[in-house]
């Protein structure tokens, strides 16, 4: 798998880069950052990842935030990916709401009509991007883990419930039980039908019901 290079900069003797990636599941051109500490040729490094929330893209984080003097210290790697799918023919809102849609995907699978060819970021964060990470950067894939802010920081919590090698440390989030929050008819009842069922595995209290635990932390 390819990657454009579309910017890096120097930060605490480590490389803050923006790439951009054909991505096979979303059919869409994804953005994202990742910023690589200072370290030694042929070393394997853990990998944070970042979700970030409603609204927002890699570079909320990767400019606001100022994480990577803790990065190049601990000798972490850390990686934020885009939000939802973006470009020409990809469906939004049809009322251009600021919480479904473009900025929006709420990191699951879509399985409604029209965001299902599109809209499958569960399987874009939890699968493709972390393969592309692998084969590009030192990463060591035996050490993750993974954490966000608000859609982001559900998004976290039940990817890390759902993948025993990833952990969620806590994080604010307003959305801490989906099928009973207000935004979960809209958000989930569009990207994946009206039946509830097949909302259980974004759901976190369901998922810790069933048995899923979080793994030991980094």
């Amino acid at each position: 798998m390819t990657i454009e290079t579309i910017s890096q900069n120097r930060s605490h003797d480590g490389v803050q880069g923006v790439y951009k990636h054909n991505s096979r599941e979303t059919g869409t051109g994804m953005t994202f950052s990742v910023y690589v500490p200072p370290h030694h040729d042929g070393a394997k490094l853990p990998v944070v990842w970042y979700l970030s929330g409603l609204t927002c893209t890699h570079a909320n984080v990767t400019e606001k935030g100022e994480f990577r003097n803790a990065c190049a210290e601990l000798g972490l790697i850390f990686v934020a990916p885009d939000t939802s799918p973006r470009g020409e023919g990809v469906p939004g809102d049809p009322a251009n709401a600021y919480d479904f849609g473009l900025g929006a995907g709420f990191y699951v699978d879509a399985t409604e009509a029209p965001f299902a060819r599109h809209y499958r970021m569960w399987s874009y964060v939890t699968k493709e991007l972390p393969e592309l990470i692998a084969e590009h950067f030192p990463v060591d894939p035996k050490r993750q883990s993974i954490l966000g802010h608000s859609m982001g920081g559900h998004g976290a919590l039940t990817i890390a419930l759902s993948h025993p090698i990833a952990t969620a440390p806590p994080v604010p989030s307003r959305h801490r039980r989906p099928l009973r929050g207000p935004w979960a008819s809209k958000a989930l009842s569009g990207y994946l039908g009206a039946d509830r069922k097949a909302w259980r595995e974004h759901d976190t209290v369901a998922l810790i019901a069933a048995g899923a635990r979080f793994s030991d932390l980094l």
